[in-house]
């Protein structure tokens, strides 16, 4: 049974695992946290699916980091919007200094779908490829 509903994926990424919330549209909907998953490609594509037959439509957001852009494209290829939000610009409350990845997931999820959260732009692999180029020649000369 699939619902025509607006859900908004909240993902807290780190080098093997992403923590997955969901948020549903509208001020009263539910948030919950879904668990977590391996940060393999193949395991990506399959939360997408059992998302996208569940729901109409899947906002994803999560924080730029280390773990690269190689997630966004992955699923804007699958055909649904993806954020990449700068981690400086999301609101946080005064004295909020405990971090877990089901926090911070449930918070973007929250946050996306209330609309509060700035995100960047992502560079295509060519854009990408000539900063790592200028990085690793700044690095060089600095050692010279």
């Amino acid at each position: 049974m699939q619902q025509k509903s607006k859900v908004f994926v909240g993902l807290d990424t780190s080098k093997l695992k992403i923590s997955v919330a969901v948020a549903e549209d509208g001020r009263q909907g539910e948030i919950r946290f879904l668990g977590e998953i391996d940060n393999t490609p193949e395991a990506v594509r399959r939360l997408v699916h059992k998302l996208a037959s569940r729901h109409g439509e899947l906002l994803f957001c999560y924080e730029a980091g280390p773990t690269g852009y190689g997630l966004q494209r992955q699923i804007a290829a699958l055909g649904h919007e993806c954020a990449v939000i700068a981690p400086s610009l999301i609101p946080k409350r005064p004295g909020e200094r405990v971090k877990t990845n089901r926090r911070d997931a449930l918070t973007l999820a929250r946050l996306h779908r209330a609309g509060e959260l700035t995100a960047i732009w992502v560079p295509d692999p060519g854009h990408e490829a000539v900063r790592e180029l200028v990085r690793a020649r700044e690095a060089a000369m600095a050692d010279l």
